[in-house]
């Protein structure tokens, strides 16, 4: 593997080393914390707030791992052929990176209402443009095919919008019991949208060659699944035994 490939890589391999944990942490947190509100279960105080808080780093981390992956996709997609645009394009690229992470950081340490929701959606349409660029590849944009549903991006960039909607809204959740139920029905929402990207990243990463095994895959038919034959080798002539030498009078 070279490096790119391992780069490739980077965004799965935080996905399953650190998201999917938390998953599994913030879930549980959760459900601790809805039976201690019922009064069915004996829990600590702290279950609450530590939900919360992994809440909020699970929110930020699925972000940044988005913006690892669609960075990565653009930066590497034509190398080593001249960046599409040139630099002027991949300056403007740069600065809508750079806003989206800077609203990111915002959103989290802002506490008014507006301003949440504004550096929330700031961020998500930074997301959706850089997801925008001809590099990063969907299945498809339509709504109505089922390419669309099944699309690793478009699941992704949901999950994005639910996440930024937690943080943001973190407050009024913690709050009103009305936001609490929204926050439910959203954490249940991204639940089933996270299984669905396990599956659908798996099946991306079974179609991403190696960065050598490219060129060769390029000249294959995907609509007939067929390959051209490699090139026949002419048999090597057999080797003729010499003669052995006249003896010398």
């Amino acid at each position: 593997m070279e490096s790119k490939d391992w780069l490739w890589i980077l965004h799965p391999a935080l996905a399953v080393g650190v998201i999917y944990p938390l998953i599994g942490l913030v879930a549980r947190l959760g459900l601790q914390t809805r039976k201690r509100r019922e009064g069915g279960s004996k829990l600590p105080p702290t279950t609450g707030r530590e939900h919360s808080d992994l809440g909020r780093w699970l929110a930020l981390g699925v972000v940044a791992i988005v913006l690892v992956a669609l960075t990565v996709t653009i930066a590497t997609k034509a190398h080593p052929a001249p960046f599409a645009g040139g630099a002027p394009r991949a300056g403007q690229l740069l600065l809508v990176l750079a806003g989206t992470i800077a609203a990111l950081v915002a959103l989290w340490h802002a506490t008014t209402k507006a301003a949440r929701l504004s550096f929330a959606l700031i961020t998500w349409l930074g997301v959706l443009a850089l997801g925008a660029q001809p590099e990063v590849f969907r299945r498809g944009d339509n709504p109505l095919s089922p390419e669309f549903w099944s699309s690793h991006y478009w699941s992704g960039v949901a999950v994005v919008g639910l996440m930024l909607f937690s943080l943001g809204a973190r407050p009024e959740i913690l709050r009103e019991l009305r936001w609490r139920r929204v926050h439910v029905g959203a954490s249940v929402l991204a639940a089933v949208l996270f299984a669905g990207q396990a599956i659908s990243g798996s099946r991306d990463l079974l179609e991403i060659p190696l960065h050598w095994q490219k060129p060769a895959l390029a000249a294959c038919d995907w609509e007939t699944k067929t390959c051209p034959a490699p090139p026949a080798v002419a048999p090597s002539a057999p080797e003729v035994p010499l003669a052995p030498a006249a003896p010398v009078p």
